[in-house]
């Protein structure tokens, strides 16, 4: 295992001591580093809070800041944080409003914040992500997984939530932009977590893992490597027609990658489902490529197709300015 590191005991807290000292002016870490939040908050808004396994940076505290969350919880590599760390978070920015938790649909998130809503001692609701439609239940789920799409109802309800909106309209507003929005990745390599120091799955040279999920978990089946349009092509299919937008939709494209791909292979990508999308009649209006949520060192992709309306594309362009995405401000 090569990676740079001083012990495998310590890589959260000296990441999180790095993020807080980069972004000093956007977020700041809680006691004991148990949450990241907003520096600056706002009155009488709605808290954001999301948060879950470390391992997929920026996701979720490179969210934190103007136009997204409030505070973000990171538990240790691929393992949920505990509810003691979503009730300080709360507590530290809950400005009157109530809180909306932001969740992805993974056993160990959904328990431990739905603990913390119940044992918060104030006004919580709470969205489930559940956006892959790769497999309906996985090594971590009851039913489907929480991916990609996340980012998209972390940006879209935090600028709602920006404006004033109420917090039940708030989640009313995430559990349709979660309906909205679709993903599936496809992993080229596995990834290392430090712990463990070895791969948390195999895939041979000349195999990849189609609909896998952002620990590692096991997709629709493992096939041979395809061709860049092959891959984009199988996505989307399953994509398009499990969101089944109508003729004429305009969409957001979200290609993330993983961690371990480069920039050149994702934008070919972008052009690979820019042109699938043409010839299916869905025009994309708003694009987003990077790595967003990643699986530490994993080689691969993820495409996320968004529906979008007025009032979306109004909410996707307003100002945010976090660690990991900045425009308008």
């Amino acid at each position: 295992m090569k990676k740079l590191i001083n012990s495998a005991d310590t890589v959260l807290e000296e990441s999180l001591d790095g993020l807080a000292a980069a972004h000093a002016d956007i977020l700041l870490l809680g006691a004991e580093r148990k949450f990241v939040r907003r520096r600056t908050l706002k009155p009488g808004k709605v808290a954001l809070i999301s948060g879950g396994g470390s391992g997929h940076e920026p996701l979720h505290a490179g969210f934190v800041g103007l136009g997204m969350l409030d505070a973000a919880c990171p538990g240790q590599v691929f393992t949920s944080p505990t509810p003691d760390q979503m009730i300080e978070a709360a507590e530290a920015v809950d400005t009157g409003a109530g809180v909306l938790f932001i969740v992805k649909n993974y056993e160990g998130d959904v328990m431990n914040f739905t603990m913390a809503a119940e044992m918060a001692g104030r006004e919580v609701a709470s969205v489930v992500t559940n956006d892959d439609v790769a497999v309906e239940k996985s090594t971590y789920t009851t039913g489907r997984r929480g991916v990609a799409g996340t980012l998209i109802v972390e940006k879209m309800v935090g600028a709602a939530a920006e404006t004033g909106m109420p917090l039940a309209a708030l989640k009313a507003l995430g559990d349709e932009v979660n309906r909205r929005t679709r993903s599936m990745g496809v992993a080229l390599s596995p990834c290392t977590v430090p712990a463990a120091g070895r791969p948390n799955f195999t895939l041979a040279d000349d195999e990849m893992e189609m609909g896998v999920g952002i620990h590692g978990e096991p997709g629709r089946r493992r096939v041979p490597l395809a061709s860049a349009d092959a891959i984009a092509a199988e996505m989307l299919d399953a994509i398009l027609k499990d969101l089944a937008p109508s003729k004429g939709s305009e969409v957001l494209l979200l290609v993330n990658g993983f961690g371990a791909t480069p920039l050149i292979e994702l934008y070919l990508m972008v052009n690979a489902a820019k042109r699938i999308l043409d010839r299916a009649g869905i025009t994309v209006t708003r694009f987003l490529t990077g790595s967003y949520v990643t699986s530490l060192d994993m080689a691969g992709v993820s495409i996320t197709v968004s529906v979008l309306d007025r009032k979306a594309t109004t909410l996707w362009d307003a100002p945010v300015q976090t660690a990991a995405l900045r425009w308008g401000v």
